[in-house]
This record gives C-alpha cells, sequence and structure tokens, in this order.
C-alpha cells in the first residue's frame, strides 16, 4: 500500500521540518557517544538535550532501521539468540509533557505500561483502517496517567490529542521521547511490540514495520 497518497496530521501538533528538528545519530558511527555512560539516564539526557540545544532544535529525530550502540544500557535487548539492536520505528525526542496526537481516525486496539528499565513505559497501539487494510500504531514511551480511563475500542479522530510524552523514569528510564511504530499484523500482541530487532530477523519485520516517516514526512530541507 503506498501510505502516500493519504494526508495525515502532525502527531506532535506542528510538522517536523529542518527548521524545527534535528536527526540524531545514535549508531556506533558516532564517536561523539563513546565517553556518555548510557546506564545513567540523566547523563544520557543531557547528551541528547545539549545536541538540540547547540542547534537551537525543538525535536531530535531519527532511528528507522537504524543500527543502533545505545541499546548496550539495557538487558531487554540481549535475548539467547540475538542480540537486538536495529531500530523499527522512528524516535522524536523532545520535553517530557509534549503532546501528541493521533495522524489519522482510528480506535485504541490495546495499551499498557511495559514496564522496567530500557522498556517501552506506557504504550498505546492504535488500529487504523485504509483501503480496507489494517495498519496498527504504536507510541511508547508515554506518561502513566496517559493510560487512565483509555478503553479498548474506543474511537479516535485524526487531530485528537492521544497522549504525552513522558518523563523518566516512568517512561521505560529513556530520555524524553516518543517512540513512533507502524505494524500491518501485531503478530497477537496486545499494548507491546517489539521495536528492535536483530539483524537475523531484520527481513521480517522490516517488512512488517514500514517507515513511519511516510506518516511523518520529515525533511532534513
Amino acid at each position: 500500500m503506498n501510505l502516500n497518497k493519504f494526508d495525515f496530521y502532525p502527531i506532535m501538533g506542528e510538522n517536523l521540518s529542518f527548521e524545527n528538528t534535528l536527526k540524531l545519530d545514535f549508531t556506533e558511527g558516532n564517536h561523539e557517544l563513546k565517553p556518555v555512560d548510557l546506564s545513567k539516564t540523566e547523563v544520557f539526557n543531557q547528551y541528547v538535550f545539549n545536541q538540540l540545544r547547540q542547534k537551537n532544535k525543538k525535536y531530535g529525530i531519527g532511528g528507522y532501521l537504524e543500527k543502533r550502540a545505545i541499546y548496550r544500557r539495557s538487558e531487554v535487548f540481549a535475548t539467547a539468540a540475538a542480540f537486538r539492536n536495529i531500530h523499527l520505528g522512528v524516535d522524536i525526542w523532545t520535553e517530557a509533557g509534549a503532546p501528541v496526537f493521533a495522524p489519522i481516525d482510528g480506535m485504541i486496539h490495546s495499551f499498557q505500561d511495559n514496564a522496567g528499565f530500557g522498556n517501552y513505559g506506557p504504550t498505546i497501539i492504535l488500529e487504523h483502517e485504509l483501503d480496507g487494510k489494517k495498519l496498527f500504531s504504536l507510541y511508547g514511551h508515554l506518561f502513566q496517567k496517559d493510560l487512565e480511563k483509555l478503553e479498548v475500542g474506543r474511537k479516535i479522530k485524526a487531530g485528537e490529542k492521544l497522549c504525552h510524552v513522558g518523563p523518566f523514569p516512568e517512561n521505560g528510564d529513556w530520555p524524553p521521547h516518543l517512540h513512533f511504530q507502524l505494524m500491518w499484523d501485531l503478530g497477537g500482541n496486545c499494548g507491546d511490540y517489539p521495536g528492535v530487532a536483530a539483524e537475523k530477523d531484520l527481513g521480517f519485520y522490516q517488512a512488517n514495520c514500514p517507515d513511519p516517516n511516510l506518516i511523518l514526512r520529515f525533511s532534513e530541507k
């Protein structure tokens, strides 16, 4: 399906552009990351927001299919089979409390607090229908209070305020950011879906998780 033919509401309430958004690099190739103690969230947070302040940007963005160095901070990404380090969504780094809006009409499929250091923290999944095909969108690292009074099956309209970027430690203990991800098939998951893949599984996840920038439409120009 070609998502480019649809109109989407800006999920941060405004378009992400070169003027307000900085592309961030969390790969091994970013040598500035090497001295940063990623296990200490306050230190990691200072690094992220120093990047934004230096460039006078409101948002940081990046991550789709990025092979990242930052997952060494948590055992969440180490499994018996393989280490997961390829990011399947797009992260939007900004101050805690920033509102997040539904990009298209849908309904609440599921939600839960995926607690634990390095996990999603509070998470919401929406279900959408586009030209008769289901698409799911995931919003991770939220405020715990965003899950209060939610009801599975509740209709959500495009442009409706859905949630907020959460603070650490309740957001899974990350510098504040929204993890935004798309999935064609949830594979039976509720309130959770892998946001990071091992290289050996990338083919499957890349086919099931289209590029979120098809909705975000961030341009560096």
